[in-house]
């Protein structure tokens, strides 16, 4: 992102919004994502390709410390270690789809799961379903949902971390499509969590979840 669009985010949703660095190969794998005629094999393995990239991103936001090691030739390398303490979280069903990706990163990380579902009447989000390790008010939660239209979902999410006492400050959420409106709405109620999406546009790919899991 060049240094004239970097100040216009900033502007305009604060120092806590993050966006994938993008190259050809992000473009190509958002377009063939946002694309109708894409087979369901060809979405699954594209869609797993980006999800990995933002989680890698992801994990980029947590803490590390230095550490100094000793190669097998007996030499001394200072190095970077993960501080110790972080979990995942994903709202279901969609976010279900990142989970594998955190997996493939970190081999024995704890994740959670939480159900938010819209009233029918109402349209009001509601959690019907959480389940969080014991001591996540201790840990940095990678909370994950691909796709934010309105971001209701996502405050209902958070709200329900903040009321087992996790920080905001430790939230960072990964997500792959937002719109601008889901991303404003969500940084002015936690103004202290980071989010990492690959790409704001005002057509969010709402199909995602169906396609991912072939159930449309």
């Amino acid at each position: 992102i060049n240094e004239d669009i970097k100040k216009e985010l900033f502007a305009e949703y604060g120092p806590k919004l993050k966006i994938l660095p993008t190259n050809d190969q992000v473009r190509e794998l958002q377009t063939i994502l946002r694309d109708r005629n894409t087979t369901r094999s060809d979405f699954k393995f594209y869609a797993d390709r980006l999800i990995r990239l933002v989680i890698e991103e992801s994990l980029n936001q947590l803490p590390f410390s230095e550490c100094v090691i000793t190669t097998p030739t007996g030499a001394k390398y200072n190095g970077l270690k993960y501080q110790r303490g972080n979990c995942g979280v994903s709202i279901v069903r969609s976010g279900e789809a990142m989970e594998q990706g955190l997996r493939d990163c970190c081999r024995s990380i704890r994740i959670g799961k939480i159900l938010v579902e819209s009233d029918a009447e109402t349209h009001e989000a509601r959690v019907v379903y959480a389940r969080f390790p014991e001591d996540i008010a201790s840990r940095k939660v990678l909370l994950m949902y691909p796709i934010m239209s309105t971001g209701n979902t996502v405050i209902k999410a958070v709200t329900v971390l903040k009321e087992h006492n996790v920080l905001e400050e430790n939230i960072i959420l990964s997500n792959l499509f937002s719109t601008p409106f889901a991303a404003k709405a969500v940084v002015h109620a936690f103004p202290q969590m980071t989010i990492l999406t690959s790409e704001l546009h005002h057509v969010a790919p709402n199909h995602f979840g169906q396609k991912y899991f072939g159930t449309d």
